[in-house]
């Protein structure tokens, strides 16, 4: 079986019902030219059109029996979590997509798991959401952006989610996010390919400098698209932590010794830096996932395995049974 722990979606309920009232929440439908309709917040950005394969079941069985998914872990798309709401409208916009999102998951629970949604704009709101998600709406993870309104993730109004997310037993899944690309990255698809990477590498120095995984030990946590730059350039995380005159302000221990500490996606494209990745934290801290249905979605998520020489035996472990262990509340799959 082969279960896919990066795939999104936008349910289309939840845009039927905040179209009745968008002053519950302050998101609404908004024609852009030459785009068409996009998804606006007050305050906050109104987003890029949403992809085909977004909202909408047809193309995601297909692809899904095409590309060999057997089990789709969903989240909704980082752009449209709502950070820039009030606490509040943020809180309610949340739960209208982890209830509405929970509707699908429920009606194809043979295919679909749900990972909740929450106001991470209040760290109070957010771990309440997050318990609803859970014993509600039947989560068994947990998607955030890695960043918060351009801020970073160690805030210590973030704690009672992280403890929420560690009573739970929830596993995070962050993911970048850039609704409004860098003037620098607005061309040539930079904001893509550059800026994501760029955003989810600070949010791991942050959670490292700011105490956030020496404090909550248990947490679990998911970086996207093989981890952006952290693995890569660790030693320059190394040596720089190291050399810092301040060390009070640096974690207890040296970056690479956090790296087991977080599992990573496989969305890479190539087999050489997949298999320095597998190398570097193992192959029980890997789990497969194909980012559906965005462009740099990975249409054949399996052979990248097969040219990076993985055995049977490891392909086993990172489509199915490390997501088993590190998704533990899952009673089944199908």
């Amino acid at each position: 079986m082969h279960i896919d722990v990066h795939a999104h979606l936008m349910p289309q309920r939840a845009l039927d019902i905040m179209g009745s009232d968008p002053s519950l929440y302050n998101v609404s439908m908004k024609e852009v030219q030459p785009v068409g309709h996009c998804l606006s917040f007050d305050p906050g950005p109104t987003i890029r059109p949403f992809p085909g394969g977004l909202i909408g079941d047809d193309m995601r069985w297909e692809y899904m029996e095409k590309a060999g998914v057997d089990h789709e872990i969903l989240s909704v798309w980082a752009d449209c979590l709502g950070y820039s709401l009030e606490g509040e409208k943020g809180a309610r916009w949340s739960r209208l997509l982890n209830e509405t999102t929970a509707e699908i998951v429920q009606q194809h629970p043979e295919k679909l798991s749900l990972m909740a949604t929450v106001p991470l704009q209040d760290g109070e709101l957010a771990a309440q959401e997050l318990e609803y998600g859970v014993k509600q709406c039947g989560a068994i993870g947990c998607v955030i952006a890695a960043n918060i309104n351009g801020g970073n993730l160690h805030s210590p109004d973030l704690n009672p989610f992280w403890e929420a997310a560690t009573e739970l037993e929830m596993p995070i899944f962050i993911h970048p996010t850039q609704p409004i690309p860098l003037p620098r990255t607005s061309e040539f698809n930079l904001a893509v390919i550059c800026q994501y990477t760029y955003d989810s590498t600070v949010t791991v120095g942050c959670l490292l400098a700011g105490g956030v995984m020496d404090h909550y030990p248990k947490l679990d946590f998911i970086l996207s698209h093989g981890g952006g730059y952290y693995p890569f350039q660790v030693g320059r995380f190394d040596k720089v932590f190291g050399s810092y005159p301040n060390r009070s302000e640096y974690p207890t221990d040296v970056p690479s010794s956090y790296l087991r500490r977080f599992h990573y996606d496989t969305i890479l494209h190539a087999p050489e830096p997949l298999v320095y990745l597998k190398d570097l934290v193992g192959v029980d801290r890997l789990l497969m996932g194909t980012d559906f249905p965005f462009p740099v979605q990975d249409l054949i998520p399996l052979e990248i395995y097969q040219r990076a020489g993985f055995t049977d035996e490891e392909v086993q472990a990172v489509c199915y049974d490390n997501v088993v262990r590190l998704f533990t509340k899952k009673e089944s799959w199908g």
